[in-house]
C-alpha cells in the first residue's frame, strides 16, 4: 500500500513538472525573463485580456529581446486578432506600410495566432535579428523570421501612440 502511494506521488510530480515545462517553453528564448510589469486590457468596462512582460533587463528597450503573455478572459477568433491587428498598424504606420506587404504579415498572422478560449494565454517572443516568436500555453506556434514585422507588431502595445497609453505604462514601467 505504501509503496503504490509513493509511485502515485511520483508519477503525479512528474505528470506536473511536465505541464510546467510546456507552460514556460518560451522561457527558452529569454532564459533570464524578469517580470517588468503587468495590466489589462478592457473595452467598454470589459476585460478583454491581462497582459505580463518580461525582459532580462531592469527596464524595457522595445529593440532588445522580449516576451509579451497575454492571458484572454474572453472567447476570441484568430480572424478577429488578425483583423484588429491589421487595423492597428495600419492606424499606426499609416502609408508607411504597402498593401503588399500588410498582405504578407497578415498571412504571417494567420498561420501564429489561434482562437482563444477564457484562460487561454498566447505568448509572443521579440527577438531582435530574427523576428519573433509565438507561444500557447502548451506549445511553440509559429516562428516568423521578419523584423520588420516583429517590431510593427509589438509597436501595437509598445509604441508611443498605442491606443492605450496606460496598459503601456503598466507594462513597461513608465512613470505616469
Amino acid at each position: 500500500m505504501r509503496k503504490s502511494f509513493i509511485y502515485i506521488i511520483l508519477a503525479l510530480t512528474i505528470g506536473m513538472s511536465h505541464v510546467h515545462a510546456y507552460a514556460d517553453r518560451w522561457r527558452q528564448d529569454l532564459p533570464q525573463a524578469k517580470l517588468i510589469g503587468s495590466g489589462d486590457l478592457r473595452w467598454f468596462g470589459l476585460h478583454i485580456y491581462s497582459a505580463r512582460l518580461w525582459t532580462e533587463s531592469a527596464t524595457f528597450d522595445p529593440k532588445s529581446s522580449f516576451a509579451l503573455e497575454l492571458t484572454y478572459q474572453r472567447n476570441i477568433t484568430r480572424e478577429r486578432f488578425v483583423d484588429t491587428s491589421v487595423d492597428e498598424i495600419k492606424r499606426l504606420y499609416g502609408n508607411g506600410i504597402s498593401n503588399e506587404v500588410l498582405q504578407r504579415w497578415r498571412s504571417h498572422m494567420e498561420k501564429a495566432f489561434t482562437d482563444v478560449k477564457s484562460g487561454d494565454q498566447l505568448i509572443g517572443v521579440h527577438l531582435p535579428k530574427i523576428g519573433c516568436r509565438f507561444y500557447s500555453r502548451d506549445k511553440l506556434l509559429a516562428e516568423i523570421k521578419d523584423t520588420d514585422f516583429a517590431d510593427a507588431f509589438f509597436a501595437i502595445w509598445f509604441d508611443p501612440r498605442s491606443k492605450d497609453s496606460g496598459l503601456r505604462k503598466q507594462l513597461t514601467g513608465a512613470k505616469p
